[in-house]
C-alpha cells in the first residue's frame, strides 16, 4: 500500500512544478490544472510494529525525528523524511499531514490572488466521497492577511472533509478502505498546525518552502519535540490498548481505539499521561475565523459535495432530496461518527458482558 502511495506520490512531483524562489509558490501556465491532490504525501498509520493484513512479515512503525526531518519541498519529496514524532506541548504530530496543509494553503492562496481583481474563484478539486467543488467570494475590503487566513480556514476545512469522507467509505487507492486512520488522534492538530505554518510563510519575506521549513523547526522546538524516534516510540507504547491496539491488522478500523471528534474552533492536543515535565502548558489551536473587519470568514466561500451512496444521507439530511451539503453540514455528519461509535462501542461492552456472565453460570 505504501508503495502504490509512494509510485502516486512521485508521479504528483513530476506533473505539479514550482517557482521555488516565489514568496508564495507559482504554477506554470501551461500547466492547465495545477492544484495538489487531496492528499499529496503517504500519510502514517498511528501505533508501532502494525501488521498488514494479508501481507505476513511486514510491521509498520511510521516515526520520524528531529535529526531526521528534512527541509520542506512543496508538493513533497522523499529527503523530507515524513513520519510522526512525538511533542510534549503538542502530542503526537504526523509531518506528512502538517505538509499538505500547509501546501495546500500556499495553494489556495496563490489562487486567490489571481482571481482578486475577478471577485470570485471557482474550483472543481476532484472527487473524495462525491465530486467537491469550491466557489470563493473576494471581497475588495479583505486585506492581503484577510486572504491568507481566509486560505488557511479552507484548506482546514478541507483537511476535515478528508476525515470524514473516509469513515464514510472513501479512499485513495480503490478497496483500500481508510476508516482506520479516519479521526486519528494525531490528524485533526497536524492538519490546524500545517495550516497555520501555511499562514505565517506566506507572510514571511522568505521563499516559500525557505519559510516553512524553518517555522516547522521553530515550532518543533516550542512543542519540546522529543530528540529521536526511541522517544515517540515508547510514547505510542505508553498509549497501546487505550488509545490503539495491535491486536489488529491494518487496514482494520478497529486498530484505533480512540478518534479525535473535536475539530472546531479550537483543537487542544492529546498528551501522553507523564510525559510533561514541570509548567509545561499544551499549545491549543484556533481554526481562522473571522476578517480583519470582524466578518465571519466562512460566509466568503462555499466548497460544495455531491455524496456518493456510501454516506448514509438521508439518515443525517431527513428534510433534503438532493445529496449535496458543504462546509456548513460538518458537524452534523461528525455527529453521526460520534453516533456511530458510541453504538460500536455499546455493542463491544454488551459482548464482554455476556461473556462474563457466561463464565460465572
Amino acid at each position: 500500500m505504501k508503495t502504490i502511495r509512494n509510485l502516486l506520490l512521485l508521479t504528483v512531483i513530476y506533473f505539479f512544478a514550482i517557482n521555488a524562489y516565489a514568496k508564495a509558490p507559482i504554477f506554470p501556465d501551461k500547466l492547465p490544472d495545477p492544484k495538489p491532490h487531496r492528499i499529496i504525501r503517504t500519510c502514517c498509520s498511528f501505533g508501532t510494529e502494525m501488521q498488514l493484513f494479508a501481507i505476513p512479515g511486514i510491521k509498520l512503525t511510521e516515526t520520524t525525528s528531529l535529526d531526521k526531518i528534512g527541509p520542506h519541498h512543496y508538493l513533497g519529496d522523499a529527503s523530507e523524511e515524513n513520519g510522526i514524532i512525538y511533542s510534549r506541548r503538542g502530542g503526537f504530530i504526523d509531518m506528512a499531514h502538517l505538509r499538505d496543509q500547509s501546501d495546500w494553503t500556499a495553494y489556495l492562496y496563490t489562487q486567490i490572488l489571481e482571481h482578486k481583481k475577478k471577485g470570485s474563484l471557482s474550483i472543481i478539486l476532484g472527487r473524495e466521497g462525491g465530486e467537491k467543488t469550491l466557489n470563493v467570494s473576494i471581497p475588495t475590503n479583505l486585506n492581503n492577511q484577510d486572504l491568507i487566513n481566509l486560505a488557511g480556514k479552507i484548506a482546514y476545512d478541507l483537511s476535515v472533509w478528508h476525515e470524514i469522507a473516509t469513515w464514510f467509505g472513501a479512499s485513495s487507492i480503490p478497496f483500500v478502505p481508510e476508516r482506520y486512520s479516519s479521526f486519528s488522534i494525531e490528524d485533526p492538530y497536524s492538519n490546524l498546525l500545517g495550516a497555520t505554518i501555511g499562514i505565517q510563510a506566506l507572510q514571511s519575506e522568505l521563499p516559500y518552502e525557505q519559510a516553512v521549513t524553518q517555522i516547522i523547526n521553530k515550532y518543533l522546538k516550542d512543542l519540546d519535540a522529543v530528540s529521536n524516534e526511541a522517544e515517540t516510540y515508547l510514547a505510542m507504547e505508553a498509549v497501546r490498548d487505550v488509545w490503539w491496539t495491535r491486536d489488529k491488522k491494518l487496514p482494520s478500523s478497529k486498530v484505533l481505539l480512540q478518534r479525535q471528534l473535536q475539530v472546531y474552533p479550537c483543537l487542544k492536543p492529546w498528551l501522553v499521561p507523564g510525559w510533561s515535565t514541570a509548567n509545561q502548558t499544551p499549545l491549543e489551536l484556533s481554526v481562522p475565523e473571522l476578517a480583519s473587519n470582524g466578518q465571519d470568514l466562512n460566509q466568503f466561500y462555499q466548497l460544495e459535495f455531491k455524496l456518493n451512496y456510501k454516506f448514509p444521507f438521508h439518515k443525517m439530511f431527513p428534510e433534503r432530496k438532493e445529496r449535496n451539503i458543504t462546509q456548513n453540514d460538518f458537524n452534523r455528519m461528525i455527529a453521526q461518527v460520534a453516533n456511530e461509535l458510541t453504538r460500536k462501542e455499546n455493542r463491544s461492552l454488551d459482548r464482554k458482558d455476556k461473556i462474563k456472565y457466561s463464565a460465572a453460570n
